[in-house]
């Protein structure tokens, strides 16, 4: 299919997702989040524009298991809409992003001109074409399986601290915008873990920075290996890891 890749700097800007928003105010209400989720997106559009971010997270949308980039496919499209919303409000550090975000990018990248398409419209577009496309089955793992103590002590750590925010088997909740982490890379939420434990995630949600705090870097493992092992429902995968996105054919 020949398509005009639309807004380098959105698509790009999708690339990290993780638990939760920020400080005081994480998550208040109004401007483009809020625009974007009411508006009524055309999904071959936000075909065209998921082209220009699958250099990076793959026409599948399942990103990379060393977790350079997450999985896309299959999150809650609020939550893809706020993390979007949040680097182009420069509320998320990305340094590299920003240029890529602005408006006067957008536009020269989508081929609209200033006037022809809000930019919320491009948001709402792509992130509800990625959160329709069926997850991998066979995200990357932590190193510890069924058979190990660490798996155990993780489901501890799962169902003492995480359960509130995440559901028990990780599916998160879309109108509060806490993400799916059922059938994420390892490599990818270990990372984000670590950060918002550590104050480096300026858009995290204070109630997972107080929860999360004490957590020692092996806690920070366990927990995290629990989640990528969690079995993500069959309806939300793919067929099998070798399913291709019939999208771009």
């Amino acid at each position: 299919m020949n398509v005009n890749p639309i807004i380098k700097s959105v698509t790009i800007a999708l690339g990290l997702l993780a638990c939760g928003g920020a400080g005081a105010g994480w998550n208040e209400a109004g401007g483009e989040k809020d625009e974007a989720m009411l508006l009524t997106p055309d999904r071959e559009r936000g075909i065209a524009v998921y082209e220009v971010c699958s250099a990076c997270h793959l026409l599948e949308g399942w990103g990379l298991s060393d977790g350079t980039f997450p999985q896309l496919a299959g999150q809650h499209r609020n939550v893809l809409i706020k993390q979007l919303a949040d680097i182009r409000a420069q509320n998320r550090d990305n340094p590299t992003m920003y240029p890529f975000a602005l408006d006067d990018q957008i536009m020269a990248a989508s081929g609209y001109h200033a006037g022809e398409i809000k930019p919320a419209q491009l948001v709402a577009d792509v992130t509800a074409y990625i959160a329709k496309l069926p997850m991998n089955p066979d995200n990357g793992k932590g190193p510890w399986n069924q058979l190990f103590p660490e798996f155990t002590e993780g489901k501890k750590l799962y169902d003492d601290n995480c359960t509130q925010c995440h559901g028990a088997n990780g599916e998160g909740d879309d109108e509060k915008f806490y993400p799916k982490i059922h059938g994420q890379h390892y490599a990818y939420m270990l990372r984000q873990f670590e950060w918002i434990r550590d104050g480096k995630r300026r858009n995290a949600n204070p109630e997972m920075v107080e929860q999360i705090k004490n957590f020692s870097d092996k806690d920070m493992q366990m927990v995290i290996n629990y989640v990528s092992r969690m079995q993500v429902p069959k309806e939300l995968l793919a067929p099998s890891k070798d399913w291709q996105n019939p999208d771009y054919d």
